[in-house]
């Protein structure tokens, strides 16, 4: 594992690459509303875990689950579902075929999405995707491609795509010129942590977050600051392979990351969403990068507490359960009350 302390904490990056990017959004009120509409819709649990607590050396540890979003499997539920019903509202989603990049995840919600509001779907898979989840969207109504080794491929594949009349790229990303959905995509997961801060009994004294491009990071963090604070310290998690935040970070600047593929593949993106980027740079305290063992012990140990996921939506607990000197610098102690995310549900 290894450690980085966020020195633009508070002020953020400064970089000339993120002057036009907008802040991650805060305030989920917005998504809420629509959500109270949704018959898919419901509040995910806050689960307490004694036995995680104790393996980590920590007072309190809270994980919100979201294995059951929306019946999706995962966090993702809440952004591109979220982008296609503002465009339903204003009279945008029928007809159009909706196009996106995805890891399984993030191509449910286009999936679901657009299937609900009379939408068609296309999702570019990377080859190493398992066939379980493209199974999984051509179940929502989406037509699955494969494109290419990397989530890099595919989403250059799916943004070609997009050319043609008719269709609309939805990425989970973002990147200069392409701002607008993605930070609407990224509001839709301030529901996660509005509804966490109204279920938890107490302010966490730090809260763990995973990350690939950062879109769940850079809004949960967002509604955190909002709602407690500088308060809890807030840690994000990276796989040692593709730390994309943490790279750019250290370098004071948006930067790609180089390293192989990796199990924690939800998280496996090696360039970081702008957005994302921006926020956390004011938002984050830390930075920590698993490697693929810590990865799949924490998985392990996490689904042997009874909270079976992956190392993808384990890795915010797997890094906790980690020994070594990075705790002191992160002020984690015997009191410490930590918040975590389980971001999906294990692989069929």
């Amino acid at each position: 594992m290894r450690h980085l302390a966020n020195t633009h904490r508070g002020a953020g990056l400064g970089h000339r690459a993120l002057e036009d990017v907008p802040w991650p959004e805060a305030d989920a009120t917005r998504t809420l509303d629509l959500l109270a509409r949704c018959p898919r819709a419901a509040r995910t649990p806050l689960v307490r875990s004694e036995a995680l607590a104790r393996d980590a050396g920590v007072d309190v540890l809270d994980i919100k689950d979201e294995r059951g979003r929306m019946g999706l499997g995962s966090f993702k539920a809440l952004g591109a579902a979220n982008v296609i019903a503002h465009d339903a509202l204003a009279g945008r989603a029928r007809g159009r075929t909706y196009v996106a990049a995805s890891a399984g995840n993030h191509g449910l919600s286009v999936a679901a999405g657009a299937h609900a509001f009379g939408a068609d779907s296309m999702i570019f898979l990377a080859d190493g995707v398992p066939e379980s989840f493209a199974d999984r969207l051509r179940a929502e109504g989406a037509q699955v491609v494969r494109a290419g080794a990397t989530y890099e491929d595919s989403t250059a594949a799916a943004a070609r795509a997009a050319d043609e009349p008719g269709r609309i790229l939805l990425s989970d990303s973002s990147w200069p010129g392409y701002l607008e959905r993605p930070h609407l995509l990224m509001e839709g997961y301030t529901v996660l942590m509005a509804e966490t801060v109204a279920q938890i009994p107490a302010t966490p004294t730090h809260v763990f977050l995973q990350a690939g491009v950062g879109g769940l990071a850079g809004a949960a963090a967002a509604h955190a600051r909002a709602a407690w604070g500088d308060g809890p310290v807030i840690v994000v998690v990276e796989p040692e392979a593709a730390p994309a935040l943490a790279g750019s970070i250290a370098a004071g600047a948006p930067l790609a990351a180089e390293g192989p593929v990796s199990i924690m593949g939800r998280l496996d993106c090696k360039e970081p969403s702008l957005i994302a980027l921006k926020g956390l740079a004011r938002d984050a305290d830390h930075f920590l990068t698993l490697t693929e063992d810590e990865a799949r012990d924490g998985a392990e140990r996490v689904g042997a507490a009874g909270l079976p996921s992956t190392p993808s939506g384990a890795a915010g607990v797997a890094a906790l359960l980690c020994a070594g000197p990075w705790r002191d610098a992160v002020g984690l102690t015997p009191e410490s009350r930590v918040l975590a995310v389980l971001s999906e549900a294990p692989e069929a």
